[in-house]
């Protein structure tokens, strides 16, 4: 019986690439809006055991960081609760849970690289809904996988590349934050790698399934993004550099505090991805080459 996985959000960024990178590793059920409502926990648990999937991957998010400053009961509800309820159901069924999570739990003060087994000490709620999605998926007792990634970007829906080329296409000058630091990671980039870590502990073939003693060996929390590090300001740089505007707007850089936004951002939000290399033996290109394949 052919192995059955469901995936969530699968027009967002990360499901859009997961959904082509996971072709051939099983029968895969993306539900819309309309079949599965991430605000109706009935909706999510109907869903979940009608498919009965074997594995469950959980991009869909509720991302509007600004917002949720407002909204944090939507944000919890989507980015906390549904992870804990997935996560319930994955155990119930002996299947393996995947989520994504954000740099934007810490805090931001460090100045090396956080590791998995740091302290966290989110600074908008964002981040605190997302950390509790994190303590409900190992509270569940499920095989999972959760994947911490960081300033995602890609060729298609809203993120900072797009809206760096229209503004580009508008403006005379742009100014952008240069004191955050963090690693851009292409979508791709993060579909590509959980492919190739999810292909080493499936079930033998023809048995459908996955590898449960595999999973609660190597399962938990791990970091994923690109290597290397910038700031808004350099990726805006590298972005006009490989996109060559036909008029190139000035880039100035700017303090953080120039450009105030409900949301606190974390200073500082690379991440080590070393324990992802060591137990799985993979790891991210840099943030610009990725950049270059994306833009190519």
């Amino acid at each position: 019986m052919a192995r059955r996985i469901l995936l969530t959000g699968a027009t967002g960024q990360v499901g859009w690439e997961l959904a082509r990178c996971l072709q051939g590793m099983g029968d895969v059920h993306a539900p819309g809006r309309s079949e599965m409502d991430l605000l109706d926990t009935d909706s999510v648990v109907r869903t979940v055991r009608d498919f009965a999937p074997d594995l469950i991957i959980n991009p869909a998010a509720y991302t509007a960081v600004d917002r949720a400053e407002t909204e944090e009961a939507a944000a919890y509800q989507v980015n906390a609760v549904v992870p804990g309820i997935m996560a319930e159901e994955a155990k119930r069924l002996g299947a393996l849970v995947v989520h994504y999570s954000t740099d934007y739990v810490f805090d931001g003060t460090s100045s090396t690289p956080y590791r998995e087994d740091e302290p966290t000490n989110p600074q908008n709620a964002y981040g605190r809904t997302k950390l509790a999605g994190e303590a409900a998926i190992a509270a569940s007792g499920a095989n999972h996988l959760v994947l911490r990634t960081s300033w995602v970007y890609g060729a298609r829906g809203a993120n900072f590349l797009l809206t760096v080329q229209r503004l580009a296409r508008e403006r005379d000058e742009l100014r952008i934050v240069a004191d955050q630091h963090g690693a851009p990671t292409w979508c791709r980039t993060i579909a590509e790698l959980t492919s190739q870590v999810l292909v080493q502990g499936l079930g033998n073939e023809g048995a459908g399934g996955i590898d449960a003693d595999f999973w609660r060996e190597r399962g938990g929390l791990y970091h994923l993004t690109a290597a290397g590090q910038t700031t808004w300001h350099g990726f805006t740089e590298a972005i006009l550099d490989l996109t060559a505007p036909e008029k190139r707007p000035n880039v100035v850089p700017i303090p953080t505090s120039a450009y105030p936004l409900p949301a606190k951002r974390p200073a500082f939000s690379v991440l080590d991805n070393d324990k992802l290399a060591r137990n799985f033996g993979v790891r991210a290109p840099d943030w610009r080459d990725a950049l270059e394949l994306c833009l190519a």
